[in-house]
């Protein structure tokens, strides 16, 4: 034993959390080799990494706080544990250099995988460069950057488990790929135009027209000439359009059948943005985030004073915009100077398009071309949503660039699978201490998007290597997803108990906001369209005394009706018939709000009164959608919400009345007494524009519920109260619920890590089943 060997020890160092794919075994060779220690780094099995050094102690310290407080830009540490031996003869057993070996299955606790991020400025910057090897190259990143959860087919983290596997580096490629000093050392999607996938542009005929940049090039040109194309991105497909010619974008609305529905932009810069758009600092981050998600801004000043975005997003103050997040996309604006509509590429029904197969079997009467890649997709994943609501960032789609990221489950053991709601669904899967939730599903309406449930199902379960031992689903017998949880338990005989664990739609909307808040209990308002409630009623205005197993309903709105039930939902002034049922004018107003005719207003009033197909309802978002038909903002939902985003789009920047809220009873609690509210809405239609009515509309039911849950945590000794629910994304609505509570000196909780509406169900669902095991 030399003196040298007497003053070093080895060390075991297993780092868990986001560290595949990020960069991290090259940041830990860098560390390693500037800190004079020998060992090795290797990826594991369960997306995890473990460090064998060798060197003296006080520099293996060091080099375990470089871990912790400087990681690679991509990374996420949750646990670092170190194993020391202190036996100077047993540490000098070892290599006299440090090296990166080969990955290993692993078969411990599976870690975390990296979701998709936009690309770095330095891989930009190659792609500008005409003197890189990379000048041009729409596929060009490194390991800060790129492709990660939607390349991945298995764990470890490695190019052979990736979409990348195909495509053999060249020469040029593999030298930097295996260069310590480089950037894309061990970048698992390192790839040029030698070696890398390709891209070209087809016709409508699916005959390819150019290929490479020129392909972009032409695309370009085409997209500013009027063609519809589709793009195959990174993790999906986009049909894309130039978004200021009103023209082209109603033939895309006419091709897709989305008369109304508001499509997203993507603008060649922050500057082109803030021409259309009033941005906010809080937004501006959010645009330039790595992640580029889609952020809903107020439109110009929030008057319509570019024409051309009133096709963009009809009857609406806000738009969705997006930067480019891709080299495709930066290279496609090197043509167009102008926003293009970027909209999902799939038919109502069915999952977004991501083969080429698809693209033309789906779509070939939509599209004049497509721009495609030869690199497959494993997993398709829409962009995330979001939007800053009274100074808090919200979700609407939390999807590429944060998923699969890990929540807190708190309490529980077992693997619970969560099936989410029907609408805007997505898929969760709580093990050990976290939750992880799938992609943005969408709507499970039909065989293809439930066959996208089962994939993205059996994708994470894999990936993540469990089974899961319960399966939680909503309470609503009839969705798809309930049937499905039902199925799962027979076949797969999943359930240590009789059938899935039901969980009542508004139960795991305010389970949610305790998980995220990490709380067992608070006092939460529950505002929505449509749930299933526990007395067989559709619920929607609940304030809930909620904890993670259970709940207590004990306020709310009041109890109406919809007359013809889903057909009340299409045509809102058909609720005006139960509202004002005692008004001489209600059929009148009924016929003027519907398509019906007098006599057809009249049978809706009867059938009211004979108590036929009237199901009864709470819900907050049925009463938006009543007050925009009876101001009539909007009489028709063509998209999910329509009514109720018309109605915040017409009370923007509007002052409510200073009007009381009216209260009654039901079954001892206290509820919005909702009919007196639309009687003085109604009395004053003569009087002020629709607007403040509208203003008012909404100002009345944030206040009256927040009124009620104030009283409510007050009365149990409760210091805590949030918001939850769909209605949650309406920030006039949030702005004087937050009031409310905060000046009765209660503490306000919303959503920030899950959307507030139902695709934030399945995390609900997830923590009320780890509760109740």
């Amino acid at each position: 034993m030399t003196p040298k060997d007497s003053n070093r020890i080895r060390a075991r160092i297993t780092v868990s959390g986001v560290v595949q794919a990020v960069g991290f075994r090259p940041f830990v060779y860098r560390r390693a080799t500037d800190r004079g220690l020998t060992g090795s780094v290797r990826n594991t099995g369960d997306a995890g990494v473990v460090i064998t050094l060798v060197g003296a102690e006080q520099e293996i310290d060091r080099f375990r706080s470089d871990l912790r407080e400087r990681p690679p830009p991509l990374a996420v540490i949750d646990e670092i544990t170190v194993e020391k031996e202190s036996s100077a003869g047993s540490a000098s057993i070892g290599s006299d250099r440090f090296e990166i070996v080969p990955s290993t299955g692993g078969d411990g606790e599976v870690g975390t995988i990296p979701p998709d991020t936009g690309i770095c400025d330095a891989c930009l910057a190659d792609i500008r460069d005409p003197d890189s090897r990379y000048h041009g190259y729409w596929a060009t990143s490194c390991v800060d950057c790129g492709p990660r959860y939607t390349v991945i087919d298995s764990l470890p983290y490695d190019r052979p488990r990736t979409t990348m596997a195909p495509f053999p580096m060249c020469d040029e490629c593999r030298a930097e790929y295996e260069a310590p000093s480089d950037r894309r050392y061990h970048a698992q999607t390192i790839a040029c135009p030698e070696c890398g996938p390709a891209v070209s542009l087809l016709g409508a005929d699916r005959e390819r027209h150019a290929s490479g940049l020129e392909a972009i090039r032409a695309t370009g040109q085409r997209l500013t000439a009027g063609d519809i194309v589709a793009i195959r991105g990174i993790g999906g497909t986009h049909l894309a359009c130039l978004g200021t010619d009103h023209s082209v974008v109603e033939r895309l609305r006419s091709r897709t059948g989305r008369p109304a529905k508001p499509f997203a932009l993507m603008a060649p810069s922050m500057e082109s943005v803030t021409q259309f758009a009033t941005v906010s600092d809080r937004e501006r981050d959010l645009l330039a985030d790595v992640r580029r998600p889609i952020v809903v801004v107020e439109k110009d000043g929030g008057e319509y004073s570019r024409p051309w975005l009133e096709a963009v997003s009809p009857g609406l103050h806000t738009v969705g915009v997006m930067l480019p997040y891709a080299g495709l996309h930066h290279l496609l604006f090197d043509t167009v100077d102008a926003p293009l509509v970027m909209t999902s590429a799939n038919r109502p029904g069915k999952p977004m398009a991501t083969t080429v197969d698809a693209i033309y079997g789906d779509l070939e009467d939509v599209i004049d071309g497509a721009l495609v890649h030869d690199r497959e997709i494993v997993t398709r994943c829409d962009d995330s949503v979001l939007r800053v609501v009274d100074g808090d960032t919200q979700f609407l789609r939390r999807s590429r660039g944060w998923v699969p990221r890990p929540l807190p489950r708190g309490t529980g053991d077992g693997t619970v699978l969560a099936l989410g709601a029907e609408f805007d669904t997505v898929v969760g899967l709580a093990r050990d201490n976290e939750v992880i939730l799938s992609q943005h599903l969408g709507a499970i309406d039909g065989p293809e998007t439930e066959a996208f449930l089962h994939e993205a199902v059996d994708h994470l379960t894999a990936l993540f290597g469990v089974e899961p031992t319960a399966v939680a689903c909503d309470r609503h017998p009839a969705f798809v997803t309930s049937k499905i949880a039902e199925a799962a338990l027979e076949e797969e005989a999943l359930a240590v108990r009789n059938g899935p664990i039901r969980v009542q739609h508004h139960h795991a909307h305010a389970a949610g906001l305790l998980g995220e808040h990490e709380l067992d209990r608070a006092i939460v308002i529950t505002a929505d369209g449509t749930g299933y409630g526990s007395d067989g009623t559709i619920w929607g205005g609940e304030v809930l005394d909620a904890r993670r197993e259970s709940f207590e309903r004990v306020g709310g709105l009041g109890t109406f009706r919809l007359p013809g039930g889903e057909r009340a939902v299409r045509h809102p002034g058909r609720i005006l018939a139960d509202l004002f049922e005692d008004s001489e004018h209600t059929a009148a107003l009924v016929a003027d709000r519907t398509p019906l005719d007098s006599a057809g207003a009249q049978t809706v009033l009867d059938s009211l009164a004979a108590d036929v197909n009237s199901p009864r309802t709470t819900s907050a978002g049925r009463y938006l959608d009543a007050a925009s038909a009876l101001l009539d903002i909007c009489t028709v939902r063509r998209y999910q919400g329509e009514p109720a985003i018309r109605l915040e789009a017409a009370a923007a920047g509007s002052k409510p009345l200073d009007m009381a809220v009216p209260y009654t009873k039901r079954n001892g609690i206290r509820v919005i007494d909702v009919r007196t509210v639309f009687r003085h809405l109604a009395d004053r239609r003569e009087r002020y524009p629709p607007a403040r009515l509208a203003a008012t509309a909404q100002e009345l039911l944030g206040r009256g519920l927040a009124t009620i849950a104030v009283q409510e945590a007050d009365s149990r000794g409760l210091n805590r109260v949030g918001f939850s629910g769909g209605v949650a994304y309406n920030d006039s609505i949030a702005r004087v619920i937050r009031q409310t509570v905060e000046s009765a000196g209660l503490q306000y909780l919303c959503h920030d890590l899950v959307p507030p509406g139902d695709a934030g169900i399945s995390y609900g669902q997830a923590i009320v089943a780890s509760a109740s095991e």
